[in-house]
């Protein structure tokens, strides 16, 4: 591994001057109008992997963004490592909250800000960099690679699991390497082995078939926003436990070693709040903060519509009101069953008053992997490499739905390395990633191929 590490070590200019031309790219999925960005993006993506020396390079059409896919395969014996990321980027709104231009990359106190630089363009380009360290000194991978780079990450993935259905046999992989998530905190490598699924819906409830003065209406009719309060703020008890029947019924409990390792990590609930701008914690009873927002399920409001809500006053009962609901699961708790016990409760529930429409919008499943598994030991000793300090073991509250398609369609395990910072702003004005850890994760990945090709 020494030529490699020196490899990397010389041309860490040369990664960073790569980076910013990627990130000049305004690849931004959800606006059509960057249709033509997102094209541009896949084959500079493309690109890039023909000069790492990877073969098999394809721009594969959907009837979204493009799909980029490539590989070596030259290993016999030796695992195959599937890595995925996405090159697709969130919208940059509000523009006037960016320090300097979101397409324009600056480099300020060892910090590169640029939409994508944290989510997810640094986070693969680690990987590219990787490969390309093994192939350039030692001729040769240690172990098989294939690269599936998606564009459409920031609005769904809707081609993406049709994809890797069609192309199971191309895609067939014993690990799958993902670098889409934070560390713990600054200094604190993190691996994360486990993630929430999602159930989310929009409720609509009607009582009339328009608006009514609310002096010569009220006491005469139901008032849907009074309802919807109601039957919102009884799916929850004063403990934090979610009301519905049967909703815990299939999570999983954590084990003792996992307790364990939660404890490790440097948390601090006051610190916590603080940061979150929140005068308390709270959530369910019984459980740690790390806990609730890793390994409990949730009901959350995300938002609530209806009636008057301008300036001044109008007296009215409105004719309509809406809420947006979501549902954070855990292992083993399955989105379908989930979504039928939440929809048959909230319609038991519902008033005869109201006329109530469920709409399911989206969902994913949630996913844990083994932390025996040989790949999450790979990973471990690579970031001790990498960054010279042992690893620690996370959940993330958030879903990466793909990471459970790769399990059930492929059946591979997926391998989280993120080298992201909690404060890096994705999705939010001034992203920005770490240099020092960019760099740091170049050297991990290239000693994870390493590290797991001599296991085998």
């Amino acid at each position: 591994m020494e030529s490699v590490v020196s490899f990397i070590k010389q041309n860490k200019d040369r990664y960073v001057a790569d980076l910013v031309e990627f990130l000049k790219i305004p690849s931004v999925s959800s606006n059509s109008s960057h249709n033509k960005d997102t094209e541009r993006c896949a084959h500079f993506v493309a690109d890039m992997m023909r000069k790492v020396g990877l073969e098999r390079v394809e721009v594969f059409k959907t009837s979204g963004h493009p799909i980029v896919y490539s590989e070596w395969c030259k290993a016999p014996g030796r695992p195959t490592v599937l890595v995925y990321g996405h090159y697709d980027v969130q919208p940059v709104d509000p523009l006037v909250l960016w320090d300097t231009p979101p397409f324009e990359p600056a480099i300020r106190n060892g910090e590169i800000y640029a939409r994508g630089a944290a989510d997810d363009k640094g986070q693969i380009y680690i990987h590219f960099a990787a490969a390309e360290a093994h192939l350039k000194q030692q001729g040769k991978l240690p172990v098989n690679v294939k690269f599936l780079i998606e564009g459409e990450e920031e609005v769904g993935s809707e081609n993406l699991d049709r994809f890797i259905e069609a192309h199971k046999d191309w895609l067939k992989s014993d690990v799958v390497l993902i670098s889409d998530s934070p560390m713990f905190e600054r200094g604190v490598p993190s691996i994360c082995y486990g993630l929430r699924g999602l159930c989310y819906y929009q409720i609509d409830l009607r009582g009339t078939r328009t608006d009514l003065h609310s002096g010569s209406f009220g006491g005469a009719v139901a008032n849907p926003n009074f309802v919807l309060a109601q039957l919102l703020a009884s799916l929850k008890d004063k403990n934090g436990k979610v009301t519905i029947p049967g909703f815990y019924k299939d999570v999983k409990p954590l084990t003792a070693r996992e307790r364990k390792e939660f404890k490790r990590l440097p948390f601090s609930d006051k610190k916590y709040a603080k940061e979150l701008g929140a005068p308390a914690l709270w959530g369910e009873k019984g459980y740690s903060t790390l806990e609730r927002i890793w390994a409990r399920p949730t009901f959350e409001v995300n938002g609530i519509l209806g009636g008057f809500t301008g300036e001044g006053a109008k007296t009215v009962i409105p004719a309509v009101a809406m809420a947006k609901i979501s549902m954070r699961l855990v292992p083993n708790q399955d989105p379908e069953k989930i979504a039928k016990l939440f929809e048959k409760h909230f319609k038991k529930i519902c008033p005869k008053s109201m006329q109530l429409t469920v709409t399911r919008m989206h969902g994913g499943r949630p996913w844990v992997a083994s932390l025996d598994h040989p790949a999450i030991h790979a990973a471990s000793k690579a970031f001790e490499k990498g960054f010279g300090k042992r690893p620690v073991f996370t959940r993330e509250g958030g879903s990466i739905p793909v990471v459970a398609t790769f399990a059930d369609i492929l059946k591979a395990p997926s391998v989280l390395m993120g080298i992201g910072l909690p404060d890096e702003n994705a999705h939010a004005p001034n992203e920005k990633l770490d240099l020092g850890n960019f760099h740091g994760g170049i050297l991990s990945s290239a000693h994870f191929f390493e590290i797991l090709g001599h296991a085998a």
